[in-house]
């Protein structure tokens, strides 16, 4: 099959059916727009497991995605979506770049609601952060508020799946894609590589921070998480 887009991390290739796609996760993890990388053997297929475990639990919540089924080792089948280019980050306890870039204190934790950004999704530009006018000027308005009232609901499910198996949602990065035109729906994925996880009361890292900062195995963390959720899944049937 031809590639209809390949990532750092991954490759989507066009399905049989016509708005069908394939994303194959490779066994990839990279920081810093891709300056550092590495390849951790089994990766792929753990991250694929875990986004597909959240996207049918999102769903089941009534929180639509681009995700149809596990299609294979490191394979999900998906719908075929038109990626808008802004990323959003919500954020329940300050880390990383926010507290890099600003005055705020990490381990501030905001509440009651997250702190929702949005970032240009360009690798070339750094994803550089985005204001309300810049978003109007792109033509993303009336996007935006969809994706962040959407933000929220994920972040309120995402923290209590990941409270359960005793992990602190930091914050988490989400794409979006319009689906027969209109619809606005979560696309991309959802795992360790997208979202900032602390062991619950700590700031022990379970996620890529362990990659960027060279604290540890990122597959022994990811796997922890992969055999928790499913646990989890199987005490609830």
């Amino acid at each position: 099959m031809e590639p209809i887009i390949e990532g750092k991390v991954k490759t989507v290739y066009q399905g049989v059916e016509e708005d069908q796609v394939l994303i194959h996760y490779h066994d990839r993890v990279t920081a810093g727009n891709g300056k550092k990388e590495d390849y951790p053997v089994g990766k792929g297929e753990i991250n694929c497991d875990i986004s597909c475990i959240i996207f049918e639990k999102l769903a089941d919540e009534g929180i639509e995605s681009h995700y149809i089924q596990r299609a294979g080792p490191g394979l999900m089948r998906c719908r075929k979506v038109e990626i808008i280019p802004i990323e959003v980050v919500v954020r329940n306890i300050a880390a990383g770049s926010i507290v890099r870039n600003t005055t705020i204190p990490e381990g501030k934790r905001f509440a009651p609601e997250p702190l929702i950004e949005c970032f240009l999704k360009d690798d070339e530009k750094d994803d550089p952060l985005l204001n309300d006018a810049r978003i109007m000027a792109m033509g993303y308005n009336g996007q935006k508020f969809m994706m962040m009232s959407i933000a929220r609901k994920v972040n309120v499910v995402l923290k209590e799946i990941f409270s359960s198996i005793d992990l602190d949602l930091v914050d988490f990065k989400l794409e979006f894609g319009a689906y027969d035109n209109r619809r606005i729906i979560l696309a991309d994925e959802i795992s360790p590589d997208s979202c900032r996880l602390w062991k619950k009361g700590t700031t022990e890292s379970m996620d890529k921070d362990l990659f960027r900062k060279d604290e540890g195995d990122i597959i022994e963390a990811y796997k922890e998480i992969l055999e928790k959720l499913n646990t989890q899944n199987t005490e609830s049937k």
